[in-house]
């Protein structure tokens, strides 16, 4: 099996060829292929870490959609003050399809 882990909106991710992740929003219309930097490669048996290694290694993967995440609720209140704020927010994700580990 061959995997690798992958940095993408600042956090890593552990993909392999096919998978369906959820990132934070990508640049570009669904259909567009774009590259991400891999930090460590799995083959079977065979660990690639080195960043000499890894600069040979590509992972392309295609948008498959733009949407957007679950609201997040933000309440604030103060007891006997009458203070009270109510504030609302969703993130805005990418929807990727990996389609080659070279």
């Amino acid at each position: 099996m061959v995997y690798a882990i992958v940095r993408a909106g600042g956090r890593q991710e552990k993909v392999s060829v096919g998978d369906l992740v959820t990132l934070d929003r990508v640049p570009g219309e669904a259909g567009t292929s774009f590259q991400l930097p891999a930090l460590l490669l799995v083959d079977g048996e065979k660990v690639t870490s080195a960043a000499k290694d890894l600069a040979k290694v590509t992972v392309t993967a295609e948008i498959v959609e733009n949407l957007r995440g679950p609201k997040i609720v933000i309440q604030k209140f103060k007891n006997k003050t009458g203070y009270k704020k109510r504030q609302g927010y969703r993130s805005e994700l990418t929807k990727v399809k990996i389609t080659g580990i070279k």
